[in-house]
């Protein structure tokens, strides 16, 4: 099977993007960042969410690129990365032109 290609990127590159905001709780977590850097214990109190289930979306998230990490001390605090998301939907609006 040939590999399809949009805007100079495998489709699959951004199917993979689309999976890691289209889900309800990620969305909620990226609003929930766009003010700045929250450590996961807010996260978690913020979606009322177990811990490993929030760690697991903020991971989805991180792999894809969209949210960063940042270690300080026992804590993990998580940021968009704005100008990777920005990219990305500008990726999809190029796909659909």
């Amino acid at each position: 099977m040939k590999k399809c290609y949009c805007a100079a990127l495998p489709l699959n590159t951004l199917c993979e993007s689309l999976k890691a905001i289209s889900e309800e709780n990620r969305l909620k977590m990226l609003c929930f960042l766009k003010n700045g850097k929250k450590c996961v214990c807010e996260i978690t109190e913020f979606l009322d969410m177990p811990h490993n289930l929030v760690l697991h979306h903020l991971n989805q998230m991180k792999k894809s690129g969209i949210v960063s990490s940042q270690n300080k001390g026992r804590f993990t605090y998580y940021r968009t990365n704005k100008k990777e998301l920005h990219r990305q939907l500008d990726m999809l609006l190029k796909t659909l032109k």
